[in-house]
C-alpha cells in the first residue's frame, strides 16, 4: 500500500506541476488572444501527453504497483488528490464557492477536462496493459 500511495503522489505531482506551468503560459498569453475555451482545449493534448509519460514513469519507478488493482488504485488516488487540490485552490484563490466554481467552467472545455481526468485516473492501468 505504501508504494501505491507514493506512486500516486509522484504521478499527481508531475501532472499537476506541468498543468500549473502550462496555466502560467495559458492564462496571460493564450486566453486574451483566443479565449478561455480555446486556450483550455489547446492545452489538453499537451496534458494528455504528460499523463501518458508520467504513468509510464511511475510504473517503472514503482514496480510494486505493476498489477491491475494497484495501478488503478494509484491512478484513482492521484485523481482524488488532483480534484481536491483544484477545488481547494478554486475556493481559496478565486473566492468562489465550490458550486460557483463548477458553474463557471466552460461547458465544452469543462466536459473535455472531465474526460481527461478519467484518462488520468486510468492511464497507469492502461500503460500496464501496453507493457510487455
Amino acid at each position: 500500500m505504501r508504494h501505491t500511495i507514493r506512486a500516486a503522489l509522484v504521478y499527481f505531482t508531475i501532472v499537476m506541476g506541468c498543468g500549473f506551468a502550462l496555466g502560467v503560459i495559458r492564462v496571460p498569453f493564450l486566453v486574451p488572444r483566443i479565449g478561455e475555451r480555446w486556450a483550455e482545449l489547446a492545452e489538453m493534448p499537451v496534458m494528455a501527453g504528460v499523463i501518458y509519460f508520467a504513468a509510464g514513469l511511475i510504473l517503472r519507478r514503482f514496480p510494486a504497483i505493476a498489477s491491475p488493482g494497484r495501478s488503478l488504485a494509484a491512478g484513482f488516488l492521484a485523481l482524488a488528490l488532483a480534484v481536491a487540490a483544484e477545488m481547494g485552490l478554486a475556493v481559496a484563490l478565486q473566492s468562489q464557492t465550490l458550486i460557483e466554481y463548477i458553474n463557471s467552467r466552460d461547458k465544452v472545455s469543462g466536459s473535455v477536462y472531465i474526460a481527461l481526468l478519467l484518462v488520468f485516473a486510468m492511464m497507469p492501468r492502461l500503460r500496464l496493459r501496453a507493457s510487455p
